[in-house]
Order: structure tokens, then sequence, then C-alpha cells
């Protein structure tokens, strides 16, 4: 209780030290190798004695590196143990079973997480409804993301460049069953009609007589992290009554967007 107003309920204001600190994080991680303090700042929008002061205290706390021959910063060792401590607490799979299971109550069939790695998807998540049959999609398991309808959400969110980076030529579309996008152009295609419906499906290309929707999940600055998917036997839902479970699909992606700090 402060001014007579209890804690949850006074207006945020933040701590501007704390959010200049974390953006000079968050833009040194956004580069392909060390940056000088003079373009941080640029980038930031901050003086160039905040940006010094800010980086003097990161490199002090092992959360970057100085290297005064090229007069850049790197980030340090400390970066590298957050990121390997977020791995290995996995909190995107903890957050996301609550909801998969709320899913899963509520639709009756499978439902699972995948992340995007390079051009295939790896699940970490699976929900199995009761009474349904094992899937694919097991744990641990990784398949061609142009194939899957929780790649194909993931990757309508990406930008074109890297969308073709993935895919540069022919060799780079796997197949499973004779099935699914052969070349950039038709991928491009599949992607555009993800982004005009707002979820992504594919029917039987993963599993013969399977089918699957999916939305994606998405970071703070509206970038997929994750695809969401339910998995159900084709012939028990024609095509008319998809969308019904698409929306279902994309308000869970919704939920855990919002749990992961993530915008849609």
């Amino acid at each position: 209780m402060a001014n007579g107003v209890p804690e949850g309920r006074r207006p945020h204001r933040g701590v501007p030290a704390a959010r200049q600190t974390l953006a000079i994080l968050q833009a040194m991680a956004r580069q392909a190798g060390p940056v000088s303090a003079a373009a941080l700042a640029r980038e930031l929008g901050l003086p160039r004695s905040t940006t010094y002061h800010l980086l003097a205290e990161l490199t002090a706390a092992g959360f970057a590196v100085h290297l005064p021959e090229e007069r850049t910063y790197g980030l340090g060792v400390s970066a590298f143990e957050i990121g390997t401590a977020y791995t290995r607490q996995a909190p995107l799979a903890r957050l996301a079973k609550p909801v998969l299971h709320r899913l899963v109550e509520v639709v009756g069939h499978t439902a699972h997480l995948a992340v995007l790695h390079g051009r295939e998807v790896l699940y970490v998540v699976e929900e199995r409804a009761p009474n349904r049959p094992l899937l694919v999609t097991d744990v641990g398991v990784r398949l061609p993301a142009h194939l899957t309808a929780s790649g194909r959400a993931m990757l309508a969110g990406l930008l074109p460049a890297e969308v073709r980076a993935l895919f540069p030529d022919a060799g780079a579309f796997a197949e499973r069953h004779g099935t699914g996008p052969r070349t950039l152009s038709a991928l491009r295609a599949l992607l555009a009609e993800v982004g005009r419906r707002g979820y992504a499906s594919e029917d039987g290309e993963v599993t013969p007589g399977f089918s699957s929707v999916a939305a994606a999940v998405r970071d703070h600055t509206g970038r997929p992290v994750a695809g969401l998917a339910v998995t159900f036997p084709s012939g028990q839902l024609d095509l008319a009554a998809r969308p019904a479970l698409a929306a279902q699909v994309t308000r869970a992606t919704r939920e855990l967007t919002r749990r992961v700090g993530g915008h849609p």
C-alpha cells in the first residue's frame, strides 16, 4: 500500500535505466557481430554518455565484452548463460501445456506445439486426446516445416527474404508422401493463403488419413516463436467444419502469445 493505492493497482511507470539496459542487450543480440557504442546509441536514441555507462555495467557483470582493438562490444558469457538457462528451464513448453490441455478438452483432438529449427519443425509439447491414436508428432520429432501446418503457420510470419534463404532451391524441399510444395513460388503462394486465412493447414501431407490446422504463437516483436496445431482424422471433419476448429486453435495461440509476453 502506497499513498492509499494498493500495490497491484498503481500504474506501471517502469525504470528507465532498466529499460535502457535491456534495450542495449536486445540491440546487441540482433547484430551479426560486435557493435560500437556509437552505433548502439544511434539505433536506440540514447545519449552516448548513457550508452557507455550502461555498457560498462554490462561488461562488469559479464553480459557484454569490450573489444578495444575494434572499439566494439559483443555479448558476454553471462548472456550465453542466460540463453542456455532458458533452454534448460523450457518456459515455452511449461507455459504451453495448460493451454494445450484446455484446447484438447474443447476440441477432442490431439494438440501439439512445435518450434522452427531451420527448414524443420521440432515438436516440444504434445497433448494427446483420450482414445486417439499415437501420432508422428511426438516430443523431440523433427519434420519438414513446409509440409506441416505448424511449420507453415510460422513460415508465413517470416520475411520473404528469410523464407528464400531457408528454401534457396528445389533440393531444400524434402518430400514425405509425394505431396506438398516443391518450389519456392508454390510455397510462397501457400504462405500467402495462410496469411489471408489467419491459420495454416495440411491434409495428409505428414501422415495419410490425418489433417491438421495451426496458428503461430508470437513474441514481443510479433515474430512467430512456435506453431500450435490440432491433428484429427481427415474423415471426421469436412472442409466446411475446419474453420471452426481453426478458430479454437487461433484463440489458444492468442492466449499462449499473451502468456509468453508476445503481441498478436
